[in-house]
């Protein structure tokens, strides 16, 4: 089976003008997303709809490693050659609160590639969010040895990743769950796990989230 997973994220969430919104999905599941899937390095893709957060469409491209996005392919393909629909119809041109950043993988720290032939989640949790300087080692220490390992025994969540913020705006932290159903978050067995080391009371309260994160995606394409 052909690798969909490295160790690159790029991420492009947007809230859409109503009256623009019917052209601007068309657009993306015609064109955009495809052109961008032959891209060497972009190993599969995603667009997703917020059921709680925002904004409210993510697209989600999973990258061989972040650099992909620095490649003359990438550059002189899509990011500065628009198409005449790109120019009147993409996030830029219709949307409101557009985000677009590059990730790299943070956690796990070593992945198999012949192990990542996963199909894109049909569900997705996410948020993005800074912690202060002086928290830093701390919190990534908490987050990946206390925090996470609980929410990857509750059921229904799939996989858990975390990203470093490469290039575009800020937050600098990314969270990626993967989820069978969007009631996850809502599980007992969640709740619990969230509660579920004392750790967490001493560098929550230092976590500072983006406006809308969490959020919960459902899957629009493919469908």
């Amino acid at each position: 089976m052909a690798i969909t997973r490295g160790t690159g994220l790029l991420m492009a969430w947007c809230d859409v003008v109503a009256e623009h919104e019917d052209a601007f999905n068309e657009w993306y599941d015609r064109e955009h997303i495809n052109h961008l899937l032959k891209i060497s390095g972009f190993l599969s893709g995603g667009r997703y709809r917020a059921l709680r957060g925002g904004p409210k469409y993510l697209a989600m491209y999973e990258l061989q490693e972040p650099e992909v996005l620095n490649t003359t392919a990438f550059l002189d393909e899509v990011r500065y050659r628009p198409t005449a629909d790109r120019a009147k119809t993409s996030p830029s041109a219709v949307g409101r609160n557009f985000i677009l950043n590059g990730y790299r993988q943070i956690f796990p720290a070593r992945t198999n590639p012949a192990e990542d032939t996963h199909p894109m989640a049909p569900f997705l949790q996410m948020g993005r969010m800074d912690i202060p300087a002086h928290m830093e080692e701390e919190f990534n220490d908490w987050y990946n040895t206390a925090y996470i390992p609980g929410y990857l025994k509750v059921p229904g969540v799939m996989r858990v990743r975390r990203y470093r913020i490469e290039r575009g705006s800020q937050p600098k932290y990314l969270t990626v769950y993967e989820f069978e159903n969007p009631k996850v978050p809502d599980s007992a067995e969640w709740k619990a796990a969230r509660e579920s080391n004392p750790w967490s009371n001493r560098v929550r309260p230092h976590m500072r989230l983006d406006a809308g994160s969490p959020a919960v995606f459902e899957r629009i394409w493919p469908k």
